[in-house]
């Protein structure tokens, strides 16, 4: 258990942003997800529509240390790719 009131301090900013984080992972996954189901619908209009709205929600995770860069980067890519496989 923490002694200090910096330890007990780290303790309590700790749990928020895990909160916080949990909350931003799970958005990216929505998108990311919004667009794998536009896919297996086949539809690359929508596929690529919400590829569109998930890029910015993928870098900001990045920016905000939640993912690594390359994480994103990489699935990124692969979705672009198989958005351009549909045509």
């Amino acid at each position: 258990m923490a002694n200090t009131p910096q330890a007990k301090k780290r303790i309590r900013r700790n749990a928020r942003r895990a909160d916080i984080n949990g909350n931003r992972v799970g958005r990216i996954r929505t998108f990311v997800k919004r667009v794998e189901a536009a896919l297996e619908a086949g539809d690359k209009t929508a596929a690529a529509a919400a590829l569109t709205a998930a890029q910015p929600e993928m870098a900001r995770g990045v920016a905000k240390g939640v993912f690594h860069a390359n994480t994103i980067s990489r699935k990124f890519s692969r979705l672009t790719k198989r958005i351009a496989a549909l045509g």
